[in-house]
C-alpha cells in the first residue's frame, strides 16, 4: 500500500532518482541535464527553509514518487499563489500515485493560506493533465512551442485552481 508523508532528507537520493529519470526520460522537465545530488539537497532544503512542503509517495519501504510546492514567481503580490510538480518513479506511472500526492498538497496549500495552485504542464502530458482536471484545476493558458526537447518544440499548458484562501489578504 502506498503511503502519502513528509519527505526527509534521506529521501532526497531517491527523490533525485526519479526527478533524473523525468528529465532524461520526458518532457515533464524541460531540462536537459541531470542534476547532482548536492542541487537537490540544496532544492530541498530552501523548501524546507521557505515552509514548503516535499511529500513522498512510499511504498514498502520505496519511494516511489514525490511532489512539492513552491513559489510562482519572486515578486511580493505573487505570495498567495504556488506552484505544484508531482513526479512518480518509472515503471510505477499510471498507478494512481498522483492520485494520492495531488490531495495533500492542496490541502498543504489552503493550510498556508494560499489562494492559487499553478501548474506548468508539457501539452503532450495528457496523464497529468487529466489529474489536475480531476482535482478541479482548470487550464488557463496554453503556451505554443516554448520549450525544445527531444529534436521538437514543445507546448506548455498552464493550469490553475483557486482556493477560499486567505480569508484577510495582505499587501506587506
Amino acid at each position: 500500500m502506498v503511503a502519502i508523508r513528509s519527505a526527509r532528507e534521506a529521501d532526497v537520493p531517491a527523490i533525485l532518482a526519479i526527478y533524473n529519470d523525468a528529465i532524461l526520460h520526458t518532457t515533464a522537465v524541460y531540462d536537459y541535464a541531470p542534476h547532482t545530488l548536492e542541487m537537490r539537497l540544496e532544492w530541498f532544503r530552501a523548501k524546507q527553509q521557505d515552509g514548503f512542503p516535499v511529500l513522498v509517495a512510499e511504498e514498502a519501504g520505496e519511494v516511489v514518487g514525490f511532489g512539492a510546492l513552491g513559489p510562482f514567481r519572486a515578486w511580493a503580490a505573487y505570495k498567495y499563489t504556488v506552484e505544484n510538480s508531482i513526479y512518480v518513479a518509472p515503471g510505477r506511472r499510471g498507478q494512481g500515485i498522483g492520485k494520492r500526492l495531488l490531495p495533500p498538497l492542496i490541502e498543504a496549500a489552503r493550510a498556508l493560506d494560499m489562494h492559487a495552485i499553478v501548474a506548468g504542464i508539457d501539452a503532450a502530458n495528457e496523464v497529468s493533465l487529466r489529474l489536475h482536471r480531476a482535482f478541479g484545476f482548470e487550464q488557463v493558458a496554453h503556451f505554443r512551442q516554448v520549450g525544445y526537447k527531444f529534436g521538437r518544440w514543445l507546448d506548455l499548458v498552464f493550469m490553475q485552481r483557486l482556493l477560499d484562501t486567505p480569508a484577510q489578504p495582505r499587501e506587506d
